[in-house]
This record gives structure tokens, sequence and C-alpha cells, in this order.
């Protein structure tokens, strides 16, 4: 059986609920519920004049991966609609290459 997923790459996250307002669009959620939602890491000062301030796209079990827009071809709302273009999606084997080398990644298969 092949597995998909959802590549997520946090560092160019920019926080801006695209992900989120597609998610419930597209599954008709109410407010306050998604498949995926945002968490805001910071802000606080790590050294000299850095910072710490982070956006981190979290998939909760209302994710499906859009099993119905996949069925008709499509990606994941979530995917299409990313203004970062932080999130890819893919069968769980092609993403794993692109780990290698980044840190900042976390590759998500929901269940």
């Amino acid at each position: 059986m092949e597995r998909f997923g959802i590549l997520v790459d946090y560092e160019w996250c920019s926080g801006c609920l695209s992900c989120v307002v597609a998610c419930q669009m597209e599954n008709d959620l109410p407010a306050g519920r998604s498949g995926v939602t945002i968490n805001e890491i910071g802000p606080w000062k790590i050294e000299g004049q850095r910072w710490q301030h982070d956006f981190q796209p979290a998939f909760t079990s209302e994710c499906n991966l859009c099993a119905a827009r996949r069925a008709k071809g499509k990606l994941p709302s979530c995917v299409q609609h990313c203004q970062a273009a932080v999130l890819d999606f893919g069968k769980v084997e092609d993403l794993v290459p692109k780990l290698s080398g980044k840190g900042r990644q976390s590759l998500i298969v929901p269940c």
C-alpha cells in the first residue's frame, strides 16, 4: 500500500494561515477546527541582536490529506494554497530523500 505524506519546511513558514483557511473551506469545517494549525514560537532574544520567531504548521486528526481532492488528481488544499511554498506532498519514499541536508523539516504521514 502506498503511503503519502506532507513534507514541512519550518524555516520559511510565514504564519499566513493560508493552509488553515484552505483546509477549513475545503472540508467545510467551522472556525477553530482544521486539519492543520499554525503554532507560533517566540519572539524572544536568543543572542546579541538575533531573535527566535517561528511559525510551525502542525497537522491534526482532522487531516485526511484531502482524500476527495486527491481522488480527482489534485494536491491537498493546504499544499495547493501555501503562500510560502513550505508544504510538499507526495509518496513517502519520494519525500524522504528531500529531508537530507536540511535540519528544520518534518515529514508528516497522517493516519
